[in-house]
């Protein structure tokens, strides 16, 4: 039986090495070079991770890498930062998840970090203010990309459609939480996956072609390591530590500055966002603008593009933009802090209880992960939420599109609903124009992410430059 100190000890990376052959200090520059190249969204990263450690390492097989995928598929948070953790964890035990995890967002914490100096110290210069303007429209292109590819995947029968339907609604005309939403979601592919209906049956990540590289011919091998069998106490033990780190700054934070004060607010608010964030950056960004733009007056709409825009142009998870909805709210309510502390205190916090969650659900579940193989109603679960992600990422286009290409907008309510109409006279033909560009760069000539980003980015200084109002 393996002791507990085979299983609790986070700096006993030799003697994990010795079991597979990969050295703790391999890993560690793999891991930055991940985190350097982790541009694109989850399914960019995912694809980067897989390259490196199954193709080219060979640390781990293919079954092995997609049964921890379709684990952190079922979390919330960022699915290719938790897999990071997944396999860190694997391969060097909770030192190797740590170090694993947290190099996979620091370059992107520290890059919006930078960026949002920049933001909000020159954001009326011409030449920053036009960056940020082409960002704009070309978000909206890749936001509405986003739409088209998710629900190319998960839209493939009249259950999923409807939910899909059903959730644009909610959020669009009745204003229903996101998280309502994912909840219902689930029930509904949980339920009906139970009932044996073939409607919530969902497929994994496919990796590319060519061959395959099984689990017995990788480093680690198809056994369990020792360290990565369950154990009740070990997993009691890690998260009593993860749940003090997550919330005792939380409960601090409430008791010496009161529930109004924009740190418990950003902590608590950011808190409940780890939990939720199902679907990735795009869905949960329908709920934050719903609340941190319109509730607690965080930031303006048009600057949720900006942080996205920031987002997308930095390695690590796009849902980083929590980031700098965090950085701007604590920028425009300080308190007795000088602005530039009080939003880089913010920005730490945002981060810090976002991310934190993520090593949470990693070190308590991944021991038991075996259970959860071929688990066809959690499959569901997961399908019918994806489903329901893709009418939410399509509101979310929308509100985009509504306060980019449109300086005035008006809100009609009939009973319960509550739709925010354009005023056509409004419309920027400069943003129109922009965004057309920048979608038909994508959709049409299939350019990628960035290079669509930069040639916005320049295009918009450009104008702004000349003259452009």
């Amino acid at each position: 039986m393996t002791s507990m100190s085979d299983t609790t000890t986070a700096v006993d990376q030799p003697a994990a090495a010795a079991q597979h052959g990969v050295s703790f200090g391999e890993a560690f520059r793999v891991w930055l070079r991940v985190a350097a190249l982790s541009f694109g969204g989850p399914a960019g990263q995912i694809a980067v991770m897989h390259r490196i450690v199954v193709d080219e390492k060979k640390w781990i097989g293919e079954h092995r890498f997609l049964h921890a995928l379709n684990y952190c598929m079922l979390l919330p948070g960022p699915e290719a930062q938790q897999l990071a953790i997944y396999i860190g964890w694997l391969l060097h035990r909770t030192a190797g998840g740590l170090v694993a995890g947290i190099l996979f967002v620091l370059p992107g914490f520290l890059s919006i970090l930078l960026l949002s100096y920049l933001y909000v110290a020159f954001g009326n210069v011409d030449a920053v203010e036009g960056m940020f303007f082409g960002l704009k429209a070309a978000v909206l292109a890749v936001v509405v990309q986003a739409v088209v590819r998710i629900g190319g995947r998960a839209l493939r029968n009249p259950a999923m459609i409807a939910i899909a339907s059903a959730a644009f609604i909610a959020i669009f005309a009745f204003h229903v939480p996101f998280p309502l939403i994912i909840l219902a979601a689930a029930v509904i592919g949980f339920v009906g996956s139970k009932l044996g209906s073939g409607s919530f049956r969902v497929g994994g990540h496919a990796s590319g072609g060519g061959a395959v590289l099984s689990d017995a011919d990788s480093a680690l091998g198809e056994e369990i390591p020792s360290h990565a069998r369950p154990n009740l106490q070990w997993s009691l033990r890690i998260s009593v530590v993860l749940l003090a780190l997550w919330l005792v700054p939380l409960l601090l934070l409430y008791l010496f500055l009161g529930s109004d004060d924009v740190f418990t607010q950003i902590g608590v608010f950011f808190s409940k966002m780890a939990v939720v964030t199902f679907g990735g950056a795009y869905a949960v960004l329908a709920y934050v603008a719903q609340e941190a733009v319109q509730h607690y007056g965080w930031l303006k709409p048009t600057e949720m593009l900006d942080g996205l825009g920031m987002a997308e142009t930095t390695p690590g998870p796009l849902i980083m933009v929590l980031q700098f909805v965090g950085f701007m709210g604590a920028y425009r309510d300080p308190g007795s802090l000088n602005p530039m502390t009080a939003a880089t205190l913010a920005a730490v916090l945002t981060t810090w209880v976002t991310f934190i969650p993520c090593f949470l659900w990693i070190f308590l579940g991944a021991p038991f992960i075996e259970k959860l193989r071929g688990n066809a109603a959690l499959a569901g679960a997961m399908s019918a939420i994806t489903a329901a992600v893709v009418g939410v990422i399509l509101n979310l286009a929308i509100w985009f599109g509504l306060h980019f290409l449109f300086a005035d907008a008006q809100i009609h309510r009939l009973g319960p609903l509550w739709i925010e109409l354009p005023i056509w006279s409004s419309l920027s033909l400069p943003s129109l124009a922009l965004s057309l560009a920048a979608a038909i760069a994508i959709f049409r000539f299939k350019v990628s992410v960035i290079p669509t980003l930069l040639a916005c980015a320049v295009a918009g200084m450009a104008w702004r430059i000349l003259g452009g109002a």
